[in-house]
């Protein structure tokens, strides 16, 4: 029997080898980092004690496309080894939707290797679909954008040239979710359409999206809003120029309790920037604002938010190494809301592989924030100067050095006006492939 096992086993391995494979061709793409650093003063308080933090992070991704017939493909991504060097929080559950080492939390984040996306892309008489966990959060420019992966239907067409999109969104799925037994009308759903129009030397868009939540219902309430979004990125000769402007309105709470009162949502965010090359040198400019929420309880005037894909400074505002190190004072604006930020920008080119850049970036809150009915000190959040040099060791694998220094705002006081704040400098190395 065992011997018959063993043939039956090996003619189905000749079998499977000799079949004709379904995808006719596959084209892997990817990218490896790793990053080193050291922050001085984490929590950007001047005390005496030592808050300094250091330590590397890296992460694998592999995106292979399968192309199944002409106008049909399949899409996966898969990340790995998604963590700290060194980080023992190599068990327990992941218990958080962040993919970061978050040792607050002490969890497992991130499995060995994991699916992240998988969807269908093909090609119709009236257009184009992709269905499946696939890129959501991106529209327009940086600014704004939250990139992330999640179930959705999307649709594509062209008329002259204009794009039109369509798609749907689950985000929750209450039927078969832990603690929302019989609640099948508790789902979040998103939907969107857009429009781009391009042009020579840039493209202008608007977009149409819709957030919804019924989790909280009915205690919690209902979340439900509304974005308008346009933008705009245009290259005249040697001046390049993006714009984006979001008013988002609707319900951040509705209640369906009569002893709760809603609250109305309307608020706005906006982001420009500007830079023009002058032979081997880059300078430019950009602002970005949100509105802050206010103070009367049933109005919520904060605007859509930054969003963690625009990172303009390496401290101030940066969501990947906050995420990664985990904690800190300054965490509390890596969220992107109640501010308003200036920068100047610079980069050169010494050589063709080697780019060397700095910025200054000045920002504070646009209203005070408070605590407790009490408002804080100040609206500072701080000047940082930063700086970077980019070597090319190949074409594809490219190595940086960085340092940025922050002259902390009092509004780390938070409402203790004799608070004594401490500067921050942070040092930082990063090698980066791509494939």
């Amino acid at each position: 029997m065992k011997k018959f096992l063993i043939v039956l086993l090996s003619l189905g391995l000749i079998a499977a080898f000799g079949m004709t494979a379904s995808a006719a061709d596959v084209k892997f793409g990817g990218s490896y980092y790793v990053v080193g650093f050291y922050d001085s003063n984490d929590m950007l308080q001047d005390t005496g004690k030592a808050y300094s933090r250091a330590a590397f992070y890296q992460r694998v991704r592999l995106q292979p496309v399968f192309q199944i017939a002409e106008g049909l493909t399949f899409t996966a991504r898969m990340d790995a080894l998604e963590r700290q060097w060194g980080n023992a929080n190599w068990g327990g559950s992941d218990v958080t939707s962040s993919r970061r080492q978050t040792a607050v939390l002490n969890p497992k984040i991130q499995e060995s290797f994991e699916f992240e996306r998988g969807y269908v892309t093909f090609m119709t008489a009236i257009g184009q679909f992709q269905v499946g966990y696939q890129s959501t959060g991106k529209w327009g420019t940086d600014f704004g954008d939250s990139e992330a992966s999640r179930s959705r239907i999307l649709y594509v067409t062209a008329a002259g040239p204009v794009t039109i999109l369509a798609l749907y969104e689950k985000a929750f799925e209450a039927d078969t979710s832990t603690g929302f037994a019989g609640k099948a009308d508790a789902d979040a759903t998103y939907a969107a359409v857009a429009g781009i129009y391009g042009f020579p030397g840039g493209s202008a868009g608007l977009l149409y999206y819709y957030i919804g939540s019924n989790a909280g219902r009915p205690a919690g309430g209902r979340f439900l809003w509304n974005v308008l979004a346009p933008y705009v990125k245009a290259q005249f000769g040697p001046v390049y120029l993006e714009s984006e402007v979001m008013y988002t309105w609707g319900k951040s709470f509705e209640s369906e309790l009569p002893a709760v009162k809603d609250v109305d949502k309307s608020g706005w965010n906006a982001y420009l920037k500007v830079q023009t090359n002058l032979g081997p040198a880059t300078i430019g400019a950009q602002v970005g604002w949100n509105a802050g929420a206010g103070n009367d309880p049933t109005k919520d005037k904060a605007g859509y938010g930054g969003g963690t894909d625009w990172n303009p400074a390496l401290i101030l505002m940066n969501n990947d190494y906050n995420d990664w190190k985990a904690g800190g004072l300054n965490t509390s604006n890596s969220g992107k809301q109640n501010f308003l930020l200036y920068q100047i920008f610079g980069s050169f080119n010494p050589t063709p592989k080697l780019t060397v850049g700095g910025a200054l970036t000045v920002a504070e809150n646009d209203k005070l924030q408070r605590s407790g009915g009490v408002d804080f000190v100040s609206k500072k959040l701080g000047t940082e100067l930063d700086a970077t040099a980019t070597y090319k060791l190949y074409d594809n694998l490219s190595y940086m050095v960085g340092a940025g220094y922050l002259w902390t705002g009092d509004a780390f006081k938070g409402t203790n006006s004799a608070a004594v704040v401490g500067n921050d400098y942070m040092l930082m190395n990063k090698l980066t492939l791509s494939f």
